[in-house]
């Protein structure tokens, strides 16, 4: 069983972590088209082209980490090694020069896919380290559970923090304000990941004598078909939370009508996200895993078309409402992640091969694929139903940000609860799992001639 301590230290990580994405998810769309002053539907283009990059850097990465060989381990050097680049990057994806429209394009297209290779050059090292802390998977629930609680810490410290910040520190220089809030929130994130590094311990190996190519790797991932479950329901989910996400700052500002009520509604979605993640163990050690899962997506999926009947008067209800989707939903999040490092060891027991990095590398890529789709949608949509940044906003600009702010996202999360009821590594499937990894893990070479030895000494 691993100590509270190092559950603590993975989980600051994810706070580190957080305080980049939640920013992503809840103000750079925002800042892009308010304070930048791109366009929404450029906005859509910018999130989603730089996901084609993806597509080779997240396996390229995986790949990496199971090939790298350290004293540290695989995956904890990169959390030490790329941490201060990771700030640099998002510090300078929310600068803003002073170039003409298409040098300030440029700009923006160079610094966000930036800060998106650093992201995964750390984050996905960080990420495959939680399925390497322990082997068993109650365990690893308690630990995604710790992860993400502290990682909605980073967020909490986000959504309170930046609006304050970014006027105190801007003096009524919104740009200069969002520079040096993400400086401050950088430089923490750098003491975080180095905390992270120090405090925990690589447990999980491969076989010593594995060997394979990176083409017999995602021959592998193609024939794990728990993988494919993940990776599509990983990445519709993340369409749908980005879109109401990104929205959620346009819903308060045009549809309820209270901009100064921004940040007390991201700030208690981020509440509610701490207590879901907070919840999620207690959950998983009294219903089966999938089927807490697919309750869990119908429910925030219900809680999203409750929404759409919101008046704008009725505030309290909306808030009660954002703030309940947010503990349902993440109440799932950690039950996904250890979801992963189950389906590592199952491509392990189906193939013989062990391959973490490669496994969480392609699933945090759909991750990222449903996140550029997810913040795409919103400016597209935006731009669709006639979205005038800081402008008085028509009768048919709110009726979009309404629906795509609640119906949309539904659907995603309907789909998602369609997509698990074809996973079947059920608790009990596990556990057989488990057992036959570990008798393979006796019966290797190594050990055998170790219980040989042993055998001859015992008989002299």
């Amino acid at each position: 069983m691993l100590s509270i301590k190092e559950k603590v230290a993975y989980g600051l990580g994810d706070t580190a972590s957080n305080l980049v994405f939640q920013t992503v998810m809840l103000f750079l769309s925002y800042f892009y088209t308010d304070i930048f002053g791109l366009s929404p539907a450029l906005v859509g283009i910018l999130f989603l082209s730089v996901r084609v990059f993806d597509a080779v850097t997240d396996p390229m990465m995986g790949a990496l980490t199971d090939r790298t060989q350290s004293r540290h381990g695989k995956f904890r050097p990169y959390i030490l090694w790329l941490a201060v680049p990771f700030a640099v990057c998002t510090v300078l994806a929310f600068t803003t020069p002073d170039l003409p429209p298409t040098g300030k394009a440029i700009y923006a297209f160079a610094t966000y896919g930036l800060l998106m290779l650093a992201y995964t050059a750390i984050n996905i090292p960080y990420s495959a380290l939680g399925g390497v802390l322990t082997a068993d998977p109650t365990e690893r629930v308690s630990v995604q559970s710790y992860r993400f609680v502290f990682g909605m810490l980073g967020g909490l410290i986000v959504t309170a923090g930046t609006l304050p910040l970014v006027n105190w520190l801007g003096g009524g220089d919104q740009a200069k304000g969002y520079q040096l809030t993400i400086v401050l929130m950088s430089a923490l994130g750098v003491v975080l990941f180095l905390l992270c590094f120090a405090g925990t311990k690589e447990r999980v190996f491969p076989p010593a004598s594995q060997q394979s190519s990176i083409k017999e790797d995602l021959g592998h991932l193609w024939h794990n078909d728990q993988w494919r479950v993940l990776c599509a329901a990983a990445f519709f989910l993340l369409v749908g939370m980005v879109l109401k996400t990104t929205l959620a700052i346009y819903y308060v500002k045009y549809y309820l009508g209270r901009e100064d009520l921004i940040t007390a509604f991201v700030t208690l979605g981020m509440i509610g996200n701490i207590v879901g993640c907070a919840l999620a163990q207690g959950v998983a050690k009294r219903v089966c895993k999938v089927k807490a899962y697919i309750g869990l997506q119908l429910i925030s999926a219900s809680l999203c078309i409750l929404a759409f009947f919101i008046a704008p008067q009725q505030l309290e209800l909306a808030f009660v409402l954002y703030a309940l989707w947010c503990v349902f939903m993440q109440m799932a999040t950690p039950l996904l992640w250890a979801k992963m490092a189950d389906v590592v060891d199952y491509g392990h027991d189906k193939t013989g091969i062990r391959i973490t990095g490669m496994l969480y590398s392609s699933i945090v890529f759909f991750i990222k694929l449903g996140l550029a789709l997810g913040g795409a949608m919103g400016g597209w949509l935006l731009a669709y139903y006639g979205y005038e940044a800081g402008q008085a906003q028509s009768a048919t600009s709110l009726d979009g940000i309404r629906l795509s702010f609640t119906l949309f996202p539904a659907m995603f999360f309907i789909l998602v609860a369609i997509i698990m009821g074809r996973y079947r590594l059920n608790n009990q499937r596990l556990a057989e799992i488990q057992q036959r990894l570990s008798l393979k893990s006796l019966n290797t070479p190594a050990n055998c001639d170790s219980l040989s030895a042993a055998n001859i000494l015992q008989k002299g």
